[in-house]
């Protein structure tokens, strides 16, 4: 039995050492870190316009097309790492099938990008 827990003991010694790090890095920061809040450091800067405001105001149609643009560039390499790892089971007709694949989804990159989507006013 004393075998058995003996080859449990490196995976118990890591989740120990991760725990530890996870801890000691988010606490560090903490101690050793200057806090010197201002008004722009207190401000809304991830969404573009203030977080404490009417629910129903309008938003710009930019925040939903970078949204779209993310979710398809995401999922492209959703399905580009599965390809990767198979890639020398499934052969030429795999490797050209991805292929056509990113060349389509380049080509509306090339679009987005003339159309002027992905700059930002």
């Amino acid at each position: 039995m004393s075998f058995i827990l003996s080859e449990y003991l490196p995976i118990l010694i890591f989740i120990f050492i991760g725990f530890g790090m996870a801890v000691g890095m988010t606490i560090i920061p903490f101690v050793i870190g200057e806090s010197k809040p201002d008004k722009e450091k207190l401000s809304s800067y991830e969404c573009g316009f203030e977080a404490f405001d009417d629910a129903r105001g309008r938003f710009d149609v930019r925040f939903y097309l970078v949204a779209i643009l993310f979710i398809i560039f995401d999922l492209e390499v959703a399905f580009l790492f599965p390809w990767a790892v198979s890639l020398g089971n499934i052969g030429i007709f795999g490797f050209w099938s991805m292929i056509i694949f990113l060349f389509f989804l380049t080509i509306g990159f090339i679009y987005e990008w003339k159309k002027g989507a992905l700059e930002w006013e």
